[in-house]
């Protein structure tokens, strides 16, 4: 199922449901991925040197919310991980906005999530700088997640942690001992007196009855590479693959989802309007970065990387990025090259 047949058939009832909640970012997005694929979107004249075939192909969007594009961007930044994986152990810290939260963070993306990232930054920072825990400077990838498995707007962030970092003072790597980072429960505390004191800082309201207890999270995930898989999946094709789309009949629309503690396969049926709705909350602000390195994995500590990849012994063999897909003749299955270009809404004189 095409989410961009689902925009088409419910676009104008989405927007006479919900006409006053629509940000512009929502009407590029669904504007991009409607058109996606098609001649609106754009086209390229495609030629073939083996049998002079040629034709006009259609482009795709290019939107990062669009599930049927930025595949090969994901699998780019997949590769550029892997050339900074290192041979430890690596540790998944994600942290979780309070459901009380979930409003202010809606009319103030922005701002709410600048502070979530220079939040828990500077908390991780200052907890592997303590020489009870770690006493070095450590590397971080972050990634920001708008939705939990039933796509409800639901703010969170995931932290990659390799476990060790560098002592500058004594030039040396210091690996992190035993099995756990740091205490999740110290860290959930750290987390909610800096992240209210922020709020406070940015004058936006704090919500009646916020809880006492929040939720930080802080597992063992091995080896690194599966962790940054995961996290890639929603980096830059939407929040919704097209195969969990299993429906669209008498004005509804069905997705699954797997359930995080059962593991069971979930349903959901939602009128058009709602679906496109819960799928919009998730579209983020206009140049805004959902996934973020920092330490000695920011890309201007290349030099800093080198040398850790050095004392750990890394075979440093970077892979080059993948090549980008070409179109291929349907007639002798060579690659075809681009000969011309019409941007969309290009109209013959």
């Amino acid at each position: 199922m095409k989410l961009a047949s689902v925009i088409s058939e419910y676009y104008d009832a989405f927007l006479a449901r919900y006409n006053d909640m629509v940000l512009p970012s929502h009407m590029a997005a669904l504007d991009r991925i409607r058109h996606c694929r098609t001649p609106e979107a754009g086209e390229v004249y495609v030629g073939c040197s083996d049998c002079n075939h040629t034709d006009w192909r259609p482009v795709s969007c290019g939107h990062r919310h669009c599930p049927q594009c930025q595949n090969h961007e994901g699998s780019q930044w997949i590769d550029r991980q892997q050339n900074k994986l290192l041979p430890v152990q690596y540790f998944m810290v994600t942290f979780t906005l309070p459901c009380e939260f979930r409003a202010v963070t809606y009319r103030h993306q922005k701002i709410v999530y600048a502070i979530l990232f220079s939040c828990i930054t500077d908390i991780l920072k200052d907890f592997a700088r303590n020489s009870r825990h770690l006493g070095a400077e450590i590397g971080m990838t972050m990634v920001l997640h708008t939705h939990n498995r039933k796509l409800d707007f639901h703010p969170h962030v995931h932290v990659v942690v390799p476990g060790g970092g560098v002592d500058k003072l004594r030039r040396q790597w210091k690996k992190k001992k035993g099995r756990y980072l740091f205490n999740h429960k110290a860290l959930a505390n750290v987390f909610r007196a800096r992240f209210l004191d922020a709020m406070n800082n940015a004058e936006l309201p704090i919500p009646k009855g916020v809880r006492p207890e929040w939720v930080v999270d802080c597992a063992n995930v091995g080896k690194g590479i599966t962790a940054l898989k995961y996290l890639s999946r929603y980096l830059y094709r939407g929040v919704i693959s097209e195969k969990n789309i299993v429906s669209n009949e008498n004005g509804l629309v069905t997705f699954k989802y797997v359930e995080n503690k059962t593991g069971e396969i979930r349903y959901r049926t939602l009128t058009g309007e709602a679906f496109l709705h819960l799928i919009m909350q998730h579209v983020l602000p206009k140049g805004f970065r959902r996934v973020r390195d920092y330490g000695f994995l920011h890309s201007n500590a290349k030099k800093l990387l080198f040398l850790v990849q050095l004392i750990l012994h890394v075979k440093i063999n970077k892979s080059k990025l993948r090549p980008r897909p070409v179109f291929k003749c349907p007639c002798c299955k060579s690659p075809m090259k681009i000969i011309g270009f019409r941007p969309a809404g290009w109209v013959p004189i």
